[in-house]
């Protein structure tokens, strides 16, 4: 997708991935960086690092496949260059940090020790390189174990996720009508009276909305909105508490679909449903979207089952303490809640292995391994990323 504003073209991010609706609205404030115009603020590269200037048509989805092999390896290109505050807008001019170079190595430090001493091995004194170090059959070099970081997940894990939060948790705008309410045959005109239940007003032809559907929202010009916003639906679901403990830890909000504002008027507005996750009603809550990008990580073997942490350790770890869609046998693949988030130093890309206690006496289990796809201020969304046998709601979490 391109956009001409003010006569200079704009490139968007037009990602191929499932789940990620292109950024509806681009950066209004444009200023000029030397010789282009941008909404950002490059920095300065730092020396010996592969850069790459943002020519007509560049997108970060076509850059990850010309350099690092894989277009869905995009989030890497995006968190080397946090100056981009919206990955679905990049301008022509800017540049981008893609990794780092080789950085030169000075002639002391090739060819001598400090005392003077030739180093076995190096570059000799003519200029001629030594042959280069056979590879030793069965062993892996260091770039090759490391290996390129690969997703911990995917957009609509995080998408379509949620949050635990207090139960008077705030939010500026509310889904509040829809068309069908209105588009049954009125057969008694002489009935004033509307019935409501909690999925809408009786007569109502559609309940369950979807992608495409037409919404009221209860903000207007008044309340700041304007054509545009986009914003995700939550819903107010069920709340959430120890499992052991039986104490209540918070409710849980989730996450269900995105809708874009077309039209604003003084006290109301007119918004499409652009994603849905599961079925969208009215009375469901508004939060402004935010992108995140999808965290990277080199998941590697399981801790070994006889080197497991101690039950010590785990008295006050954190816990897995809901399922996504209340899943109760979890294993590869389930997206889960746990009860620490930004407050406890949670960062997306974390891993951690996942334990069950064991008897009185007996060293806890070895389960599997969690990947942290995205953080809350009280609570996170994590993956299972692998699993020795089923997992479920109460095990608890030892960062790897």
């Amino acid at each position: 997708m391109r956009v001409r504003l003010s006569g200079f073209v704009l490139t968007a991010l037009a990602l191929a991935a499932p789940c990620l609706q292109a950024s509806d609205r681009p950066p209004q404030d444009l200023h000029q960086v030397g010789d282009h115009w941008t909404a950002w603020n490059p920095p300065q590269p730092p020396p010996n690092v592969k850069t790459h200037v943002i020519v007509k048509g560049d997108t970060l989805w076509d850059l990850a496949k010309t350099y690092y092999g894989n277009p869905y390896l995009w989030p890497q290109i995006w968190e080397k260059n946090q100056y981009i505050l919206d990955a679905h807008w990049i301008y022509p001019g800017d540049v981008l940090v893609l990794g780092p170079e080789v950085a030169p190595v000075d002639h002391l430090a090739a060819n001598e020790t400090p005392g003077g001493e030739e180093t076995p091995g190096a570059v000799p004194a003519g200029g001629e390189e030594a042959a280069p170090t056979a590879p030793v059959p069965g062993v892996l070099t260091p770039a090759a174990a490391a290996g390129s970081p690969v997703p911990l997940g995917s957009e609509g894990d995080i998408y379509c996720s949620g949050f635990i939060a207090p139960d008077d948790q705030e939010f500026p705008f509310s889904i509040v009508g829809t068309e069908y309410e209105r588009l049954g045959p009125n057969l008694d005109v002489g009935i004033k009276s509307e019935i409501q239940t909690s999925y809408g007003r009786v007569g109502t032809i559609k309940v369950d909305l979807s992608t495409g559907d037409i919404i009221y929202v209860d903000g207007g010009k008044a309340r700041g909105l304007s054509p545009g916003s986009v914003f995700t639906v939550v819903s107010r679901e069920q709340r959430v508490v120890n499992p052991y403990t039986k104490k209540a830890i918070g409710r849980f909000y989730h996450y269900v679909g995105r809708v874009r504002v077309l039209s604003v008027q003084e006290t109301t507005a007119i918004a499409e449903i652009i994603q849905s996750c599961d079925p969208v009603h009215v009375g469901a809550l508004l939060q402004p979207f935010e992108p995140e990008p999808v965290p990277l990580g080199r998941p590697s073997a399981m801790r070994p089952a006889n080197y497991p942490t101690t039950a010590e350790k785990l008295r006050d770890s954190p816990m897995i303490v809901l399922s996504q869609d209340e899943v109760i046998t979890l294993g590869e693949d389930h997206v889960v809640y746990i009860d620490r988030g930004a407050d406890k130093d949670v960062t997306p890309g974390d891993i951690f292995t996942i334990y069950r206690p064991n008897r009185e006496g007996m060293p806890p289990i070895v389960i599997g391994e969690l990947a942290i796809l995205s953080v809350h201020k009280t609570s996170s969304v994590g993956k299972i990323i692998q699993s020795r046998y089923p997992v479920y709601v109460g095990d608890l979490l030892d960062p790897k």
